[in-house]
């Protein structure tokens, strides 16, 4: 028998696998595998992809190059991206990047600047 994790909002120990998700039968709640850890105030952490806890506000910089979907433009390795927000999502950072607009960023794809 495999070891699932306890749930991070009950604490219950009969989680069960869906997919590519966790999931509570007690309280309902789902979190995915590779969700970060919680802090104290239940939110999950957001990390870069050298493990560097992001807040709102940062500055990162993109570390591979990303298309954009429906476009033919590419955000370049190495494009600074200045004051972000976390977000909860499969893409967990929003930003404005200059030339480009408003995008949504996974931060396994950034470092902290």
């Amino acid at each position: 028998m495999s070891s699932l994790p306890n749930c991070p909002q009950c604490g219950s120990e009969y989680t069960y696998e869906d997919g590519g998700l966790f999931v509570c039968p007690e309280c309902g709640h789902e979190w995915s595998r590779d969700s970060g850890p919680e802090d104290e105030d239940g939110a999950s952490t957001v990390t870069d992809a050298n493990g560097n806890t992001l807040t709102d506000g940062d500055t990162v910089t993109v570390i591979k190059d990303l298309k954009i979907k429906g476009s033919s433009s590419v955000v370049k390795v190495g494009t600074k991206v200045k004051n972000i927000r976390l977000v909860e999502g499969d893409h967990n950072i929003d930003c404005r990047i200059d030339g480009i607009g408003a995008m949504k960023l996974k931060s396994e794809f950034v470092k902290k600047a």
